[in-house]
C-alpha cells in the first residue's frame, strides 16, 4: 500500500491538497458542506490508490520484430503482444518501450482494459538512418485507474535487438575475365584439395565402389587401394572494403564511406549468389571467412558490415597484409577511398599473375564542395592513384559522387585491351598535368 501512494500521480496529489484546504477552511467557517466536499476530495484518491494496490494481475509479454534485420531508411514492425494470466481484468495499461536515440522518441501506447485471461497487441514503427546493431526495450508499464489518480508501473526485462544492414543493390550478371589481357576463365577459380596433397589413391573404406580400385597400387601395397575423388574447383572471391577515415569525406549515411559499405555489401551478395566462395576483409583485423556459407545465410555478411566504423588510425599497408593473409588465389574486389601515389603502389601489390583485382577507385572528395584549385589537386592524385593501380594491372573504375554501383558494376567485366587502351592516353594526360 506505501508503493501505492507513492505512485499518486500530479492529479491525485491536487485532490488531496484540494481536500485539506476545505478541511481547513470548513473548521475554522464552521460549514458542515464545506467539509463534505473535503471527505468526498479525500475519498476518490484512496479509493484508487485501493483499486490499484488490490488489483492482483500478472502480465506477460513478448516482442516480435517484423524484420529483425532491416536495410538503413527502411521501416521495421515491432509488435508487442500482453497477456493477463490471471482471474482478475486490469484498469487501463500504458505501455512505453525503451529505444535508442537513433531509432526515435519513445512510443507511448495504451490498452484501454485487459481482462481475465486475456491478450492483446499493440504495434509501432521504428526507422534507422545509421547502420548497426540496436536494443529494443526494456518494456515499461504503467498500471492506472480511470481517473488518473494513481498508476504503478512494472518493468519487463526482455529486450530485442534490431540490425540495420546497409542498402544492397541488385547488380547485372556480367563475365569477368581471369586474366588481365583477356585470357582465362569467367572466373578466377582456385583448387579445393581434400586430403593428403601428395597422394592420389587412400586406402579402400567399406562401402567404396569396386570401380574405383587401383590395382596396381594394391599390388605394390599389398591391400586395397582406391582412386581419390576429383578434385573440385571452387571460385574464390576476397571482397576489400577501405575504412580509413583519411580516405573518406562527408558525414552521415550521406557520406562517401557508407556508399563504400554499400558497394561492398552488393558486390559480397551478388558474389555469393553466383557461387563463389567468400572473404571478407573490412580492417586490420582478421578476415571474416564465409567460405562455408550458403546463399540463404547471407545475412551473416550483412549482419558483418552493419558494425562497420571508420577507422582513423589504419594504414593502408596493414589493410593490404590482411588480404595476403590466407590468400588462397581467385578474385579480388577492393573499394578504395581517396589515396596517395604511394599508397597505390602498395595496393597495386595484391595483384598477381595467376589472379584478377577489380578496383572501384573513390574520388571522396566529389563528396564536398572544393575551389577550383582545391578540385583540380584533387582530380590529378585521383588520376596519378588509378594509373598506378591501372600499370600493376589491376581493373580500375573510378567512382565518384551520385554514381550507381549497378552502372559501374559493368566496367567490372572490361577486357584487358580495353584497359590498355584507355591508359595510355590517360598517362598522356595526367603526365601534362603534373609538368
Amino acid at each position: 500500500m506505501r508503493h501505492a501512494f507513492s505512485g499518486l500521480t500530479t492529479r491525485g496529489r491536487s485532490f488531496l491538497a484540494a481536500a485539506a484546504a476545505a478541511g481547513l477552511s470548513a473548521l475554522f467557517l464552521g460549514e458542515q458542506d464545506l467539509l463534505r466536499v473535503a471527505v468526498l476530495l479525500v475519498a476518490v484518491p484512496l479509493l484508487a490508490v485501493i483499486a490499484v494496490a488490490g488489483s492482483r494481475y500478472r502480465l506477460t509479454c513478448s516482442r516480435v520484430l517484423q524484420p529483425r534485420r532491416v536495410p538503413m531508411g527502411s521501416a521495421a514492425r515491432v509488435v508487442l503482444r500482453l497477456q493477463n494470466t490471471t482471474g482478475f481484468p486490469t484498469g487501463t495499461l500504458l505501455l512505453e518501450d525503451r529505444l535508442p536515440y537513433a531509432l526515435g522518441s519513445r512510443p507511448r501506447l495504451v490498452l484501454e482494459r485487459l481482462g481475465a485471461r486475456h491478450s492483446s497487441s499493440v504495434a509501432y514503427a521504428v526507422r534507422a538512418e545509421s547502420r548497426g546493431r540496436y536494443e529494443i526495450g526494456p518494456l515499461r508499464v504503467r498500471l492506472t485507474d480511470p481517473f488518473g489518480l494513481c498508476e504503478l508501473v512494472r518493468s519487463f526485462p526482455a529486450v530485442s535487438q534490431l540490425t540495420v544492414i546497409p542498402q544492397v543493390h541488385p547488380l547485372p550478371a556480367i563475365r569477368i575475365a581471369g586474366e588481365y589481357a583477356g585470357a582465362g576463365e569467367s572466373r578466377t577459380r582456385s583448387v579445393a584439395v581434400h586430403g593428403e596433397d601428395d597422394a592420389a589413391t587412400r586406402e579402400y573404406r567399406h562401402g567404396d565402389d569396386l570401380r574405383r580400385v587401383h590395382w596396381r597400387s594394391t599390388a605394390r601395397v599389398g591391400e586395397l587401394m582406391v582412386r581419390r575423388e576429383e578434385q573440385p574447383w571452387e571460385s574464390r572471391a576476397t571482397v576489400v572494403l577501405d575504412p580509413r577515415l583519411t580516405a573518406h569525406r562527408g558525414e552521415g549515411p550521406a557520406s562517401s564511406f557508407e556508399w563504400a559499405v554499400s558497394a561492398v555489401a552488393s558486390i559480397a551478395v551478388h558474389l555469393r549468389h553466383g557461387g563463389y566462395k567468400l572473404r571478407l576483409v573490412t580492417d586490420a583485423q582478421a578476415a571474416a571467412d564465409f567460405t562455408d556459407l550458403d546463399e540463404s545465410g547471407l545475412g551473416a555478411v550483412l549482419d558483418h558490415l552493419a558494425e562497420v566504423r571508420p577507422d582513423p588510425d589504419l594504414q593502408i599497408g596493414a589493410l593490404v597484409d590482411q588480404v595476403r593473409q590466407h590468400d588462397q588465389g581467385g578474385l579480388v574486389v577492393a573499394v578504395l577511398g581517396l589515396m596517395t601515389e604511394q599508397e597505390a603502389k602498395v595496393t597495386a601489390g595484391l595483384h598477381t599473375a595467376s589472379g584478377t583485382c577489380v578496383g572501384f577507385l573513390i574520388d571522396s572528395t566529389t563528396w564536398l564542395h572544393l575551389p577550383d584549385g582545391a578540385r583540380q589537386r584533387a582530380s590529378r592524385n585521383h588520376e596519378l592513384s588509378r594509373l598506378t593501380l591501372l600499370r600493376r594491372g589491376w581493373r580500375v573504375i573510378p567512382t565518384g559522387h551520385g554514381q550507381a554501383l549497378s552502372t559501374l558494376w559493368h566496367q567490372a567485366g572490361a577486357r584487358g585491351a580495353q584497359g590498355f587502351a584507355y591508359r595510355a592516353p590517360m598517362a598522356e594526360t595526367v603526365s601534362r598535368a603534373g609538368t
